[in-house]
């Protein structure tokens, strides 16, 4: 089993960090038995935090250097099979490279925590952030959840491993982790005690599940059409229970470490009585915040909606938050090529939330940021100016507008 070195995290503190430096301290906290690590920008400054954290003799774990991304999430994914809490993680292309075993993860009902540092997918190469690559198990069976802040890095990190071995659930949680923006840049953040985490963070059992000689089950059975549907559904009853496990957990974790939001899934900001209100994943909150607080001085009725979980979708909370508006700007860092209206995933998920309401705000979808091109507050404003158009004329002249992109 791992271990944490005695002494170093036995009070709280503060510490200057990146959000990649965040998750590897957390790796220490939580006590992680199996870290798997192959090179690949901007994931990678996660694993050479924690081999540091290794190497000066602060954690102890089974820290491998895989030959592929491939093979990272094969050995967690056995590693857990046998009652190890287990850390890996990629950006871009390698999470497709390992993506067999990821897809199998989710199948078998592993609960593999992984950091996923997005960055847009190859070819043409670029290391600025996209989040079509983590958005690609959204159909899997893997909790999907998007960071904003470091202080969030650790705290979700934390989080993750509560809720993905909760015997409840046992599914694979994906962490989203903003290439550079996130993953590189410093901030200050609270670090907590080893006490304190001990007493959020159980140790993770599988119970009758767990592969031992003493245990002889079957794992990964050919079943074909005899039992296959029989398997997909109970995979879809433990996301179905995970929405309550992570409030429960989540409540816990604001009385043991005093910080959280209200609600675990979205965060609103100035929404109360906004007339227009702007959503968005991860890091775009920074800027938008600024632009909204600024039209707010100026008298605008603009507020921002963060959707922290991809999956699963708050599809109620967000809901409530949105049918009060009369207009929603959808901010996409992905696309969905060919997909209606020729739009981002954000929006397509939000639109079909939204469809069931009776009376619909006007939906607008905005592609920016690709590639880790800057989402400034002049952007913003923009997005907010064609959404005010669109509600004065009641018309939408076009659904999908990609955002600052040259002629």
């Amino acid at each position: 089993m791992a271990t944490v070195q005695s002494g170093l995290y036995q009070e709280a503190k503060e510490e200057l960090i990146s959000g990649s430096e965040a998750v590897g301290i957390a790796c220490a906290l939580a006590d992680v038995d199996v870290i798997t690590a192959y090179p690949i920008r901007p994931y990678d400054t996660v694993m050479q935090y924690v081999s540091r954290l290794k190497a000066d003799g602060a954690f102890d774990c089974d820290f491998i250097v895989a030959e592929s991304e491939h093979s990272q999430f094969e050995i967690v994914k056995h590693a857990s099979a046998v009652g190890a809490r287990t850390f890996s993680g990629s950006s871009g292309v390698g999470w497709f490279y390992a993506f067999e075993a990821i897809t199998v993860t989710a199948g078998l009902r592993m609960p593999v925590v992984a950091m996923v540092g997005n960055r847009a997918l190859d070819d043409p190469g670029a290391f600025g952030v996209e989040h079509n690559d983590a958005m690609a198990v959204r159909d899997l069976g893997w909790h999907l959840y998007w960071v904003a802040t470091a202080q969030e890095a650790l705290d979700m990190a934390l989080m993750a491993w509560r809720v993905a071995e909760d015997p409840r659930v046992l599914l694979p949680f994906a962490l989203s982790c903003d290439g550079s923006f996130l993953t590189h840049s410093q901030a200050i953040v609270q670090v907590p005690s080893q006490d304190q985490v001990k007493k959020f963070l159980p140790p993770y059992t599988r119970g009758e599940l767990q592969l031992h000689p003493n245990n002889p089950i079957t794992i990964a059975p050919q079943v074909n059409e005899d039992w296959l549907m029989e398997i997909r559904r109970q995979t879809d009853e433990a996301m179905r229970r995970t929405s309550a496990v992570i409030i429960e957990a989540y409540d816990e974790f604001k009385e043991i470490f005093g910080r959280g939001d209200p609600s675990p899934f979205i965060e609103e900001y100035m929404c109360e009585d906004a007339e227009i209100i702007l959503v968005g994943m991860g890091t775009l909150a920074m800027p938008t915040r600024v632009a909204v607080r600024r039209m707010r001085e100026a008298g605008k009725k603009v507020g921002f909606l963060r959707i922290k979980f991809f999956r699963p979708f708050a599809t109620e909370e967000i809901q409530n938050a949105l049918r009060g508006a009369k207009g929603v700007a959808v901010i996409d860092r992905d696309y969905s090529y060919g997909s209606p209206q020729y739009g981002g995933v954000l929006f397509h998920e939000l639109r079909s939330a939204l469809y069931p309401l009776e009376e619909r705000p006007l939906m607008l979808n905005f592609i920016a940021g690709l590639g880790g091109r800057e989402v400034k507050v002049t952007d913003v404003n923009d997005m907010v100016d064609t959404t005010q158009k669109a509600i004065d004329t009641g018309k939408i002249e076009q659904t999908t507008t990609w955002v600052s992109v040259r002629e």
